[in-house]
């Protein structure tokens, strides 16, 4: 590649840069104007850096009590997740039948079912088994986590699938000799082995759930067990907007989720490209 290729390329990439890094710009410069400045002109740098607007922010989502119920449905979703996920889809590649291969299939064509469609069945069914069952799934933290369980283990039992045929099985065999259950075959030998795989899943799941306002919106009216994406809904009222406080609150929103996705990136793409290998 000659020097003007090289040129072109660079210009083309920065470009394509800071066309993603645009809508962040304009939220963290917004977040710190009043409403005024915001109107007068969004792209210019606010005139000063005060984050008074944060503190009001915070108050008005009662973020702390937003941020635990994320917190707490997040972790605890991604950790079920994980570990039922990973659990199927090892007894799904190891089992090599054609039981096992119908399965796999059905989890893999899941994935194509848009949530919009399901959305009003999800309700009646979640609401029959409230009044018929008495198991309280609508309005609880715990009915939100397995409806998350349901709808991004197809997603993780396909990632774990493809990573697990990389896993020898002469190593599970050996453990097998030596007198090791199945069960600690998997959690001794083969699930140590998917760390990759495993931070993959577990970030792709943090950032949908973290960030995820529909499903939550259905299932929780209570305020005191609301998500962050939904206190940050608070700003957007019938007939005004508080850009400027919905701006420190989505600020807000996604430090949690940069933070964890900066320490852990460098497994994504590794452990994807490593779960596609048959």
């Amino acid at each position: 590649m000659n020097r003007a290729s090289r040129t072109t390329v660079s210009t083309l990439l920065i470009a394509l840069a800071l066309a993603f890094l645009s809508p962040i710009y304009l939220m963290l410069v917004n977040s710190f104007k009043d409403r005024a400045e915001l109107y007068k002109s969004a792209l210019a740098l606010p005139s000063s850096f005060s984050f008074q607007y944060y503190a009001k922010a915070m108050d008005k989502m009662n973020f702390l009590t937003a941020f635990g119920n994320s917190l707490f449905i997040t972790i605890v979703s991604v950790i079920f997740i994980v570990v039922l996920s990973s659990m199927t889809a090892w007894m799904l590649v190891r089992t090599d039948n054609r039981l096992s291969r119908i399965i796999f299939l059905v989890f893999v064509s899941t994935m194509l079912i848009p949530f919009q469609t399901l959305m009003m069945p999800l309700m009646q069914v979640m609401d029959w088994i409230r009044t018929t069952l008495h198991i309280p799934m609508l309005n609880t933290r715990g009915g939100l986590i397995y409806m998350n369980i349901g709808f991004h283990a197809s997603m993780a039992v396909f990632l774990f699938h493809g990573f697990i045929k990389s896993v020898p099985v002469a190593l599970e065999e050996a453990a097998t000799l030596d007198g090791c259950s199945k069960f600690g075959v998997f959690w001794r030998i083969v699930f140590p082995m998917l760390k990759t795989i495993t931070i993959t899943v577990a970030i792709l799941d943090v950032i949908a759930m973290w960030n995820d306002y529909l499903l939550p919106s259905l299932t929780l009216s209570d305020k005191a067990l609301r998500t962050i994406p939904l206190s940050t809904f608070y700003f957007f009222g019938e007939f005004t907007i508080q850009w400027n406080l919905a701006m420190a609150g989505l600020t807000l929103t996604i430090i949690p989720v940069v933070i964890f996705y900066m320490f852990a990136q460098k497994y994504i793409i590794k452990g994807i490209a490593a779960g596609a290998v048959k």
